[in-house]
């Protein structure tokens, strides 16, 4: 079978972006020039790969898994490279960063301090929802993943790094704003707005509600912390998130912390990645600025570390 590197690498574009078009951009050549390689492949491997169905590209079983043997290839020369340039005095490549949506209240943040330390190195941020981190993971394609609900049925490397606590806020001019010490059974009649089934926070929510025997009465299930915070400043009910999605703050744009017993139900954040994923001398810095966080935190700096965020 031959196939070239270059080759490689233009499948796998072919597999992250599901068009020619877009991979033959993202690796700098032409798209009749990207179709032929492509065919070239598929000629070599002698099965095919991909189909096109409209006017977007599915790859087939064996497709999925050349672009899994072509990743674990570029990921070993990506840490090779490093490791030789770690050699010579030079801290430079790419990290690749996949995290769940309310993630993107810190990671930034993190992430500004690492590029600090490290200039030379180029960032790859992912932002979406729990499924979304959660397909990247099980197809190998970061180095690193950042969520609170990790998957239990995919053998991983889970490191927990700081806390995210979940908090019950109501608008402002709610009733309740202004009591302490509240049960749940003060919320039995009023409206939930919660996150979509699927999210790390709703199954924390959920499984923490059951444990109470505790029914939420449910009014909207929303796929986004702004949403739920604009819904609930408009009085259309209280809602559970977590303290990051306020920036550790009791109270912001119109909407309260509650003070409920039992709250905040306590949550963490997790790094992780496939078990028996060797990391690359890149991620495994960023891995431990992460977990210095952590030891920021347990001696008391996290507020600073994270200009608030980690407060509740």
């Amino acid at each position: 079978m031959n196939v070239t590197f270059r080759q490689l690498r233009l499948f796998l574009a072919l597999a992250d972006t599901g068009s020619v078009s877009r991979a033959a951009r993202e690796c700098h050549v032409t798209q009749p020039t990207a179709s032929m390689q492509l065919k070239e492949v598929t000629d070599a491997v002698g099965v095919p790969l991909y189909e096109v169905i409209s006017k977007r590209v599915h790859l087939t079983d064996a497709g999925r898994d050349l672009a899994r043997t072509a990743r674990a290839m570029v990921d070993e020369w990506a840490a090779f490279s490093q490791r030789i340039d770690a050699t010579k005095g030079l801290t430079r490549g790419k990290l690749r960063v996949a995290v769940v949506s309310t993630a993107k209240y810190f990671v930034p943040r993190l992430l500004g301090t690492f590029c600090a330390r490290y200039p030379e190195i180029d960032i790859s941020l992912e932002v979406l929802n729990r499924d979304g981190v959660v397909q990247r993971l099980r197809d190998n394609q970061d180095d690193l993943y950042i969520m609170s609900t990790p998957p239990a049925d995919i053998d991983l490397e889970d490191q927990v790094f700081m806390p995210n606590p979940l908090v019950l806020i109501a608008a402002n001019s709610h009733p309740l704003a202004q009591q302490r010490d509240l049960t749940l059974e003060d919320l039995s009649k009023l409206r939930f707005i919660l996150r979509e089934r699927g999210s790390g926070t709703r199954m924390t929510v959920d499984a923490y509600f059951k444990r109470q025997r505790f029914k939420p009465n449910l009014r909207l299930e929303l796929g986004s912390n702004e949403a739920i915070k604009e819904a609930v400043a408009g009085d259309l009910g209280i809602s559970v998130i977590s303290s990051h999605a306020l920036h550790g703050q009791s109270a912001e744009h119109g909407v309260s912390v509650l003070d409920v017993q039992g709250f905040p139900i306590e949550s963490n954040w997790h790094v992780v990645r496939l078990k028996g994923k060797q990391l690359s001398p890149i991620a495994k810095v960023f891995q431990a600025h992460l977990l210095d966080m952590k030891n920021a935190q347990l001696h008391g700096q996290l507020g600073i570390v994270f200009g608030g965020a980690g407060g509740n």
